[in-house]
């Protein structure tokens, strides 16, 4: 048994306290006075009667105002859901700037939009250049998914471009997913250059698990611009354009039954992940809450037809006035 406010049960104290002191007139002076010769002798069993049962009936009520409740089970709704890995490229090159102010921070930018839209979704990230390594694993909290997108920073993950094995991570997240709907999305500037993996590789078990990736390439074709900084001056690198492979990331997405996108700027960029946030959600089923048979009513019940009985007893038997 459960009681869902318990801290009402000091009320029943007072309230028993109370009516000990009203009964046995604790404290009170009498106002005139009777011949001791007119009293009745021995105990008085109606008075005893009386209180023990107007005693008990309080006790009830007050015992039912902390709401007593027995736990039989658990109830389950179905709610609406998608399993998404987002997937993003941190090599240096995504500093270009090229989008504003940089690749990188375009792309946070619009992923923070993406997930605003999809508040019943589990989210997890996945970062990589030359390793790959699982920011977050799969998650509703919206707050948290904010703060790690944060986190998401070019530098400790070596150099190259590890597509293969960052895909191939998250299809190994994916398949710990309830959700019958396992989304990818992977987005990248570059071409595949390191890993144990290749991307195609990654691709296919992707599709054996289910898991459908969307892919995004994003830079622009004509030649782009990398901040580099060093000792007192900073100066602009210019990098090739166009060098997102556009061609691998059309195979994965045919392969694993998703779609491809290319994007040249930032509004391009939101443009796709709002098609993408179009996708046709699932349900999983979650247990929700606790089931409960609620027992006050019985107390209470009880309790009020107890010190009724109490004080229409003593209205009857002992002449007294409510």
């Amino acid at each position: 048994m459960e009681f869902k406010n318990p801290w009402l049960g000091l009320l029943t104290v007072f309230l028993l306290l109370s009516y000990f002191l009203s009964h046995f007139q604790v404290g009170k002076k009498a106002e005139f006075y009777v011949p001791s010769k007119l009293w009745k002798k021995g105990l008085n069993i109606q008075r005893i009667i009386k209180f023990c049962v107007g005693f008990a009936g309080l006790s009830l009520i007050g015992f039912s105002l902390t709401q007593p409740r027995l736990p039989i089970g658990y109830s389950k709704n179905n709610i609406k859901v998608n399993d998404i890995l987002i997937v993003v490229d941190v090599s240096r090159s995504m500093l270009a700037v090229d989008f504003t102010p940089n690749r990188l921070e375009a792309a946070k930018e619009k992923i923070r939009d993406f997930v605003k839209l999809r508040p019943t979704d589990r989210i997890g990230i996945v970062m990589f250049s030359e390793k790959a390594f699982t920011l977050l694993p799969l998650s509703t909290d919206l707050k948290l998914i904010e703060q790690i997108i944060d986190e998401i920073k070019v530098g400790f993950l070596g150099q190259g471009t590890n597509i293969g094995d960052a895909l191939a991570l998250a299809v190994g997240r994916a398949t710990q997913s309830l959700a019958e709907s396992k989304v990818i999305i992977l987005l990248t500037d570059g071409v595949s250059n390191v890993g144990n993996m290749t991307p195609l590789q990654a691709a296919d078990e992707a599709k054996v698990q289910g898991v459908k990736v969307y892919t995004i390439g994003i830079g622009q074709k004509s030649n782009a611009a990398l901040l580099r900084t060093g000792g007192s001056r900073s100066r602009y690198q210019r990098i090739p354009g166009g060098s997102v492979d556009l061609e691998t990331l059309d195979k994965i997405a045919n392969i694993t039954g998703g779609k491809s996108y290319y994007a040249n700027d930032e509004n391009a960029l939101g443009e796709v992940l709002e098609e993408i946030q179009k996708l046709e959600k699932t349900e999983i089923e979650t247990s929700a809450k606790v089931i409960y048979k609620e027992l006050y009513w019985e107390y209470l019940a009880w309790g009020i037809l107890m010190f009724l009985f109490s004080e229409v007893f003593a209205l009857l038997t002992l002449r007294e006035i409510f």
